[in-house]
């Protein structure tokens, strides 16, 4: 068999449409060729064979496939590649993520020649983890019908990856909109859910942050909740800002970035509100995401379901939290009516 990393890349480029060396179809023709090879040589999967081990590399290849998939699926999202870090880490291994003391030193006034000063350790880090949890999807019929030639491979990579790529995204987005001072631990957190919404206001916070943290300031929210700050703008770039990005770039030198919108899993409601800005000091990237060992394949026995399918469950592992850098970070957090 080909090299797992390159039949992924192949998988990969099918996926996307983006073939170099050959067309889409004939990617997908190359990848579903590798799939017959690992399933001895078989169109269609016979449970006989893959228990008695004459299927050697067959879900290897499956999972070698979807672990890039997932992962690229994940970094195509903006929100996810500016306000997130990424770890990758062995079963086992400790996630640590290492925390860095930012407070100053304390200058003293002291008379000529004077030695007698309290002395100032240099600094110390605390190191923190994300704890991770597994996380799996249960399909049953693709994978046989793909091993046939009755669906198109990144058909098959499209449910499974982008279900486990969604979800995971589904719990970043909701750790970020829900986050609260006991998370921030010494970081900079200013709250205001006071009245309708003031640019005085607004303003006062970016000045508390900027102060706190020594840190420029961003100004995040949905596209509907900037263009509250339309009093602010009077014509010139910020009607082509509008125009061209559908809000206000700039809110008086302070730059704003919108979140891409997301409806909670199963619902069509929202999971930013429209009223809320989020101001951020500081690294952007404290929301952390862990993926902790390799994904896998569990086959199920048809014989135990009743209408005798066949089951496949795909598992990762991996969690998401939140870390700040102390004082050199900040979190604002203005809602308004």
């Amino acid at each position: 068999m080909a090299n797992m990393k390159d039949i992924a890349q192949v998988a990969l480029d099918a996926y996307k449409g983006r073939t170099a060396k050959y067309s889409t179809e004939q990617s997908l023709d190359s990848l579903r060729q590798a799939l017959i090879k690992a399933n001895n040589g078989s169109t269609t999967l016979d449970i006989r064979a893959i228990r008695d081990g004459e299927c050697p590399g067959l879900f290897t290849l499956i999972e070698t496939i979807l672990s890039v998939t997932v992962v690229e699926g994940l970094q195509s999202d903006d929100f996810f590649n500016n306000f997130v870090e990424f770890a990758n880490v062995a079963i086992g291994d400790k996630n640590l993520f290492e925390v860095e003391d930012s407070d100053l030193f304390t200058v003293s006034k002291a008379a000529d020649g004077t030695q007698g000063i309290r002395r100032q350790r240099i600094g110390g880090v605390t190191t923190t983890s994300i704890p991770t949890t597994l996380h799996t999807v249960k399909i049953y019929e693709e994978l046989s019908r793909v091993l046939a030639g009755e669906v198109d491979f990144n058909k098959f990579i499209n449910k499974v990856a982008e279900s486990v790529a969604k979800s995971l995204l589904d719990e970043v987005y909701a750790v970020f909109a829900g986050l609260t001072a006991d998370q921030l631990g010494g970081a900079a957190y200013y709250v205001d859910t006071a009245g309708a919404y003031s640019e005085g206001t607004l303003l006062d916070m970016v000045g508390h942050l900027e102060a706190a943290t020594g840190k420029t300031v961003t100004i995040i929210g949905t596209k509907k909740a900037l263009r509250n700050l339309a009093p602010s703008i009077q014509g010139g770039d910020s009607k082509n800002d509008l125009y061209h990005l559908g809000y206000y770039g700039n809110f008086y030198g302070t730059e704003t970035w919108a979140l891409p919108q997301r409806h909670r899993t199963g619902t069509t409601t929202f999971i930013f509100p429209d009223n809320e800005l989020w101001l951020v000091a500081g690294d952007p990237k404290f929301i952390k995401v862990v993926y902790e060992g390799d994904p896998y394949i569990i086959m199920g026995q048809p014989n135990t379901n009743g209408d005798l399918t066949q089951e496949y469950q795909y598992n990762d592992k991996y969690g998401v939290g939140v870390i700040v850098t102390g004082k050199t970070q900040g979190i604002g957090r203005y809602k308004f009516a």
